[in-house]
């Protein structure tokens, strides 16, 4: 009988292939190479994952839900936001930390993880699926503190959080991450009127 996969090596390679995805990218992931990179083999990883793809989509699951864990942990921080000046507070923080330097080096790899998803759907889809099904989900409860109805809610939630995601991709055409700061503090002015719940 096989020996099962250990759970240690198993997240600790995760980790590694994550690391190896940021910086290398997914256009031109190969086994073969990746395994060398990491100090295995393409069957170990195969052995450990199954396929390819199903090894990157685990990798940037975990990677990809940190901003939204940090979110969460600042929504923890400041409890129920009950006024439109308080979320815009709470986005401002939140456009400030995809502005770290950790985020912003990551953001290359959303994007292409975004593209990815549209042409692989079946490979890649469900992780910006749940991506994008999560930031919604908690911007969706936001509205609903502020009074809101859950339709309601729900469509300000997809309006903040797709344009939101817009803005960040933007600036990685050109740089001009100045203009897209700009760019988003005048989307809020527009839209923290249409906060109120009535």
């Amino acid at each position: 009988m096989p020996r099962p996969p250990d759970p240690a090596k198993r997240r600790d390679l995760l980790d590694r292939v994550r690391e190896y995805v940021i910086r290398n990218g997914l256009a031109d992931l190969s086994l073969r190479p990746l395994g060398r990179a990491l100090g295995t083999s393409d069957r170990m990883l195969l052995y450990y994952f199954g396929t390819k793809e199903r090894m990157v989509a685990e990798a940037l699951a975990l990677y990809a839900r940190r901003p939204l864990l940090r979110a969460r942990t600042l929504l923890d921080t400041v409890g129920s936001l009950t006024s439109p000046a308080g979320l815009r507070r709470f986005m401002e923080e939140v456009w400030r930390q995809f502005g770290e330097p950790d985020m912003r080096d990551a953001l290359p790899l959303y994007l292409e993880i975004m593209t990815a998803s549209v042409l692989h759907p079946d490979r890649y889809g469900p992780v910006m699926h749940d991506v994008v099904t999560d930031w919604t989900g908690l911007f969706t409860s936001v509205f609903r503190d502020l009074g809101m109805a859950e339709a309601r809610a729900r469509t300000e939630a997809t309006l903040l959080v797709d344009a939101t995601f817009g803005l960040l991709f933007a600036p990685l055409a050109d740089g001009d991450w100045d203009r897209a700061d700009a760019a988003f503090r005048t989307f809020l002015d527009r839209i923290e009127p249409g906060w109120q719940a009535t």
